[in-house]
Formats: structure tokens, sequence, C-alpha cells
């Protein structure tokens, strides 16, 4: 059946999404509502944004109230939330200094900015020779300075020239980092946990020994965990699975409480302090309504225990999900509330069992057009996981018998 306002938005935006059909119009912590009044379970959490739920009253509560008092004076001047929601962001991922941005892809160029001039006034590598190291199949953004770091083809074509001073290893490859350095690298950014490539988790040490390498040779080691940090591998921090702490870190999605998009590059002194007033910078970057917001964000994760309860869904859903199995499936890993499920692509598709679990009542997505992906809200209950898995095991059968 036509919908005019699906129409309606496709005939004015740009067609750079591919959306499942289903209008959404409302929202509450882990269900959202189509304009029909039909209700879905959330199992995807606007990648990893909403982890607090949708509309989570405390942080609704500090976004009206800073709203209605001050929202943006930008950092030509000083505000009076800011300063408390960095500190207690770096308290909680134990860094020196944060500087706030808006979305993701932000914050990693910020990042990438840092690890160059780190190189060139602090470890001394000659003028326009800093290298960074990166990862085959990460997902940084599509910004044309990370780009230079993707290597998913469609994210680059028709966008060149890229960025030099990139080099690309593969992920979970400790040995091949180790090659790869030079006296010139500046930098070694990683995901923990790979996320659009389809919730792909590293051999066990590889991170500890990467941070070892990064380490000896004097390079930076850059986390990007703007999708697996803040609670949603079961831990503060993906790196925390290997007690390792990196020289910088980026965050984002979460940190905005599905409200509104906030995200912070945090590092050392020696690194933070490469940045002077005119370097860098952002109109909304830090403004008195995402500070707000943030604080709220962090507190309300630690206040509800949503870095434990976590752990234990993420469990109980990973085990429910290997006890269904099917023929279709190839694999199923990820840590905490964050589940990839490999399909055999030559039978079936991964958007096919996405627009099956729709009919169903469950929002999920896929990537790369064979991984399922699922990351509900980090609220979600066992009963919501337990109606989540019988529609899955439906959607599975329905499919074999196709």
């Amino acid at each position: 059946m036509p919908d005019s306002l699906i129409d309606h938005e496709a005939r004015y935006c740009a067609q750079n999404y591919a959306p499942l059909p289903v209008m959404l119009v409302r929202g509450a912590d882990c269900y959202v509502w189509d304009r029909n009044g039909r209700r879905y379970l959330d199992m995807m959490s606007a990648y990893s944004a909403v982890s607090h739920g949708h509309c989570h009253p405390r942080l609704v509560k500090a976004l009206t109230e800073q709203a209605s008092q001050l929202a943006v004076v930008s950092r030509a001047f000083y505000s009076d939330k800011l300063g408390a929601f960095l500190e207690r962001a770096c308290a909680l991922t134990r860094m020196d200094r944060a500087l706030p941005m808006n979305s993701g892809a932000e914050a990693v160029e910020t990042a990438l900015k840092a690890a160059r001039k780190w190189a060139y006034t602090v470890k001394g590598v000659a003028a326009g020779q800093a290298e960074i190291i990166a990862c085959e199949g990460n997902f940084h953004g599509r910004t044309l300075g990370v780009l230079a770091l993707s290597t998913e083809q469609q994210y680059r074509e028709g966008f060149g020239p890229f960025m030099p001073g990139v080099k690309i290893v593969p992920h979970g490859d400790a040995d091949a980092l180790a090659q790869a350095i030079t006296p010139n690298t500046a930098a070694f950014l990683v995901e923990p946990i790979q996320g659009e490539a389809g919730i792909r988790v590293p051999p066990t040490g590889y991170l500890r020994r990467c941070a070892e390498l990064c380490r000896d040779h004097r390079v930076l080691l850059i986390a990007d965990e703007i999708q697996a940090g803040l609670g949603r591998t079961g831990k503060m921090l993906a790196c925390d699975h290997e007690s390792v702490q990196p020289d910088c870190l980026v965050l984002g999605k979460s940190l905005g409480g599905g409200l509104l998009p906030v995200s912070l590059f945090l590092a050392r002194h020696d690194v933070m302090n490469v940045f002077k007033p005119g370097d860098h910078g952002s109109t909304f970057g830090g403004n008195p309504l995402a500070a707000a917001v943030g604080l709220a964000a962090l507190d309300t994760m630690i206040d509800e225990r949503l870095i434990e309860r976590s752990a234990e869904s993420g469990a109980y859903l990973l085990s429910g999900l290997q006890r269904l199995a099917s023929p279709l499936i190839r694999a199923i890993r990820g840590r905490g509330l964050w589940i990839g499920v490999e399909f055999d692509a030559t039978r079936v598709a991964a958007r096919r069992i996405a627009e099956q679990l729709l009919v169903r009542g469950i929002l999920a997505k896929e990537t790369h057009g064979t991984v399922l992906r699922f990351a509900p809200p980090l609220t979600i209950s066992r009963e919501q996981l337990d109606w989540a898995l019988e529609q899955w095991q439906a959607v599975l059968r329905e499919a074999e018998a196709a």
C-alpha cells in the first residue's frame, strides 16, 4: 500500500540511505510506534545512539530544562555546564582532557589532526611525513579525511583524491601492525570491535599486543569507541576487556542520550596540548545544551547500572541466538548487547531477514548484505529478549522453508 509520507520524504531527501519501509512517530524506552499505532521492539538503537532507551525521562528533563535556560553560545565564551561534563567523561575513561565536538566523524577528524600535530611537535617527525595506520574493514565515518582510511569501495567511489600518509593493516593481526610501523608513524586508529564491518571481535590478546607495540615505538593508540563505548559491550569501554588504556579515545553516539549529537575526543595532556586557540573548533561543539545532556547521559549510565545490564543481557541474548541453530547462519559473534549474525549470502540476504523481523514487530538492520546486527537499548528486559528470540526463531524457520 503506498505511503504518502514515505513518498514525500523520498521526493525531497537525498537518496543516501535505503530505510526499511516503516514510518516511526513515537518512542519510549525499548519501543517505537509507527503512525498507525503499531508498536515495534527496537533492536538497533540508532547504531547505539539510543543506549538509554527512547525519550528517557531523566535525559528529556535535562534537555528541556537547559533548552529553556541557555542552549548555544559557541566556545567564544565560557558556559557553566561544559566543565562538569568533561570532568565526568575524563574521570570515567581515565583520560586527562577532552575536546567536545558533535558527530562521531568530527571527533575522529579531530583525533587525526591531533595525532599529526603531536607527531611533528612532540615526537619529532619531519614536516609532512606523519603516517596514520588504520585497519581493513574499519568504519570511522564518511568525511573526506576519514575516507582515506576506509577499505569499503562504495564509500570511496567518486570522492578521490584522498589524504596521503595512510597505511591499512588487517584487523586482528598484531604482527601486521608491527611490520607497518615506521619512525614516521604518528598513530594507530582502531575499533576494538568493528561495528559496521559486522561486529567483528578480534582474537584475545590482540588489543593488548597492539598497545605494547604502540608504546614501544612511541605511537599513539587511538581507540574509536563511538559505537562500542559507554557500556555497549558490557564494559565502560571495549578496551577494558583487555585492560588496555588507549592514549586517545573517541566517543559519540549514546553520549547524546539519543536526543542530540554529542561527541568527544579525549587524550593525554601531551597530546591535547598541541591544540592552541584557533587550531581547531566547532560552533556547536560543547554547547551548554549538549553538555547538560551529555553529563546526564553519563550519570544515568552509572546510576542505572546500564553497563552491568548490558553484560548480563548480552550474554543471555547471545546464548539464545546460538541455541537457535540454522543452516542459513554462518556465524554469531559479539560482546554485551552488540551482536552480529552472519548469514550465508548464497542462501538468504540479511536485508530479507530484517524485513521479515519488521513484519513481526522487531527493528533490526543489516550491514554489507550478510550480517544482521542486534544492538537494543541497554535497558531491555529479559521478557523483551525472550519475545524477540521467539520472533527470531519464527523468522528463521520461515526463511528456511522459503
